[in-house]
């Protein structure tokens, strides 16, 4: 199953129907060598290392050395090497296997470097790092594992095709591309045939006909008596939504359209709640004031969100609760990193849209510093061709000079303002009067990067655009070229030696990507330039860092295809048998202590029967309540928490026989050997075997009962450390 899920996800992502060949396949044994293949087509995140593409100075890993150097490639008797500068001595691959075993310690265009370089006379330093990005690799294969089979777990009835699918799309204007046609087959599948809610995201650019996919999708779940709810970050996205949908379904006057946004009055709103409440509506458009609690729904089916990356922390979290019961389709040129993963890795349905539509035209893009000279240079021109200009600042500070410099350049053309912090009305007033071609420049900030559909705008300059991240930058040059004329970006920055390196990287690769259809590529180049932290988040980039990006990623692949082989069932905690003659006698004194001592013991008993956590917690309050414990009553406690660990170990019983002490299970072998690699303890990891269904624990010698039970609540406690790595059925 999740073999399947990863060759989708990535064979989707490369653009490969077929689905064949985009899993990461591993020889033998996992200290093997491993086959690496690319995760796709000109994509970062492939494995795959090509020496001769290496520069001097970037940092490379060998599986079975550890972190390098690259130095250079040099011929010796006819044969290419490659050297690579370890911190203690220089080392030399022939390129064919430098081919096989080298991958790249960053993403491409990242900077980041390691804590030290490797030693190669000190393999185990390198080989502890290797098994910690190992664990850490099986902890996020088990979240996603979890959020997989939760999504799984969920179900609906699939949604019966609507009689007139066929009517409704034959009404769309234009031919549609081969990738439009494709993302419409898979979210019709996902509608129709799956009986799981669909979580799907359209990855695609700026007038790739995302929303026409989003209005199929909307057309089925209505027909089927549902409601639909279109999320997006502003209301100028949202009005434009809205326009394009109630043009769109005005053959059908039983589907009722409506906004919901800030710039309405209150009775206005309370009534839209009423109508949405009762099922008079059915496509509801607006921004975030669609998620607050007083917004409830007649039967809602499906929820479109446009641009997720835009929404804030809450806004993302109300979202994501909304994926458990209904079905979800995401629009986005740039995804964020982690939606990008999980794309990546199969654990989200994904469909690339990459394929321009044949009257489109790629957008010349220029990079230079600024002058007022050329600004204006640059708008005469588009006006004298009868079009009209963005121009876009990065804070609303810096709009009140640009646009004095812009009336005392060009008095009798009409200007207007829009920004966040206008009304509502004023924005959409301002907004209207430029798409008729009222105004000839729009002054505004990034306000404007989604949503705006001006056929006739098609020159935008952005002054300040060292300060734009790269998504946002892609995003504001595709508000223009958007019709059949050419279309220009100019993108002014203040001064060349005050450039950051990375807004240089990002000014830079928005100047190589000028092609059209590579937004998904902008969001790969985006995730090198801020790094991998963006893409795991903190807690990971540190366990990423230790081995490097693409050895992280082989192995996450490799974890995924094999993540049924590292199943832990746990047994039941009254089922746990402990052969250890120990039975604790509290003393007189400690029970008179206690205030009653019959119903602590049997909280205690209860605490263990639970879970973990609840004996922990009822630890900490008996010593909150009575101080440390006694030497009996700790006795007591580790004989509740030895079974405890073995019931969640899937160990059902545990006896010693001379200075060995055996333990039955019902884990496998791979388990095991994940477990004892994460220990902690050389001397507990050196005395544990696997035989049949038990593991041996080989003692020194033998040990009196309650010397053996403190040995076993250790040894047990270091093992329980790798559970977050194991999938739980």
């Amino acid at each position: 199953m999740i073999r399947d899920q990863q060759r989708l996800g990535l064979s989707q992502l490369r653009g490969d129907r077929g689905g064949g060949g985009g899993e990461a396949e591993a020889d033998g044994d996992e200290e093997g060598e491993t086959r690496r293949k690319g995760v796709a087509a000109g994509s970062s995140l492939g494995h795959r290392v090509d020496p001769r593409e290496l520069e001097p100075g970037e940092y490379v890993v060998h599986k079975k050395v550890g972190v390098g150097k690259f130095a250079c490639i040099s011929a010796e008797d006819g044969v290419d090497y490659v050297f690579i500068q370890y911190a203690d001595a220089m080392a030399k691959l022939a390129v064919d296997q430098a081919a096989r075993m080298l991958y790249r310690y960053n993403l491409p265009h990242e900077k980041k470097r390691p804590r030290n370089l490797s030693k190669l006379n000190d393999p185990s330093t390198w080989e502890k790092r290797r098994l910690k990005g190992k664990l850490a690799v099986q902890k996020m294969v088990v979240n996603l594992m979890e959020l997989y089979l939760q999504r799984m777990r969920q179900s609906r009835p699939p949604y019966p095709k609507p009689v007139a699918m066929e009517e409704f799309a034959a009404e769309f204007p234009y031919e549609p591309t081969p990738d439009q046609c494709q993302a419409f087959i898979d979210v019709e599948k996902d509608l129709t045939e799956r009986e799981t809610p669909m979580d799907r995201l359209i990855c695609g650019d700026v007038g790739f006909g995302k929303t026409e996919v989003a209005m199929r999708a909307i057309f089925i779940v209505i027909s089927a008596g549902y409601q639909a709810m279109v999320l997006a970050p502003t209301i100028i996205l949202a009005k434009q939504h809205y326009d394009v949908m109630t043009e769109r379904f005005a053959n059908y006057p039983d589907i009722k359209v409506a906004i919901f946004s800030g710039a309405q009055t209150k009775d206005e709103k309370d009534d839209l709640i009423t109508k949405i409440k009762n099922g008079d509506l059915h496509i509801i458009v607006g921004t975030h004031a669609l998620l607050t609690e007083r917004m409830a729904y007649s039967n809602l089916g499906l929820l479109v969100v446009d641009e997720e990356q835009k929404f804030g922390v809450q806004q993302k979290e109300k979202i994501a609760s909304y994926k458990s019961s209904i079905d979800v389709l995401t629009l986005s040129a740039t995804p964020i990193p982690r939606t990008l993963y999980l794309a990546l890795t199969g654990f989200r349905d994904a469909s690339l849209m990459s394929t321009p539509p044949p009257e489109r035209v790629a957008v010349k893009t220029y990079v230079s510093a600024f002058s007022k000279e050329r600004a204006l240079s640059t708008i005469k021109f588009e006006l004298q061709r009868g079009g009209q200009v963005f121009y876009v600042v990065p804070r609303i500070k810096a709009i009140d000079d640009v646009l004095q410099f812009l009336k005392d350049s060009l008095p009798d053309v009409p200007i207007a303002v829009a920004h966040g912090k206008k009304m509502s009305k004023n924005i959409q007033f301002a907004m209207e009067k430029f798409a008729r071609g009222e105004v000839k420049i729009l002054v505004c900030t990034h306000i404007i990067e989604s949503g705006i559909d001006v056929a006739n705008a098609n020159t935008i300059i952005v002054q300040f655009a060292e300060l734009f991240g790269l998504a946002q930058l892609y995003q504001l040059r595709g508000r223009v070229g958007r019709s059949g004329r050419e279309g220009f970006a100019y993108l002014f920055y203040t001064d060349k030696s005050l450039l950051s390196r990375v807004a240089t990287d990002r000014l830079g690769a928005i100047e190589e990507h000028s092609e059209l259809g590579q937004g998904f590529h902008v969001a790969e180049k985006d995730m090198g330039i801020r790094g991998f932290g963006s893409l795991f988040g903190d807690q990971q980039s540190g366990d990423v860092a230790n081995v490097g990006i693409d050895l992280f990623f082989d192995m996450l692949f490799d974890s995924l295809s094999k993540v049924d082989q590292f199943c832990l069932v746990p047994v039941p905690y009254k089922d746990v048998q402990l052969d250890i003659n120990i039975s604790p006698h509290l003393s007189s004194e400690y029970i008179s202590y206690l205030e009653n001592p019959v119903e602590l013991l049997n909280e205690a008993a209860k605490a263990a029967e639970k879970d973990l956590w609840t004996l922990i917690q009822f630890t900490e309050d008996l010593r909150r309540r009575y101080g440390k414990e006694p030497r009996d009553m700790e006795l007591l406690l580790k004989k509740l928490y030895v079974r405890r660990m073995a019931a969640d170990l899937g160990i059902s019983r545990v006896y010693p026989s001379g200075k060995t002490i055996f333990m039955k299970t019902n884990m496998n072998k791979k388990v095991f050997r994940l477990m004892t690699e994460a220990m902690t303890s050389e001397t507990h990891r050196n005395s544990l075997s696997f035989v049949g269904k038990e593991i041996k624990a080989e003692l020194l010698v033998s040990l009196p009962d309650t010397l053996l039970l403190n040995w076993l609540f250790h040894c047990l406690a270091d093992c329980y450390a790798v559970i977050p790595a194991l999938v739980k059925y």
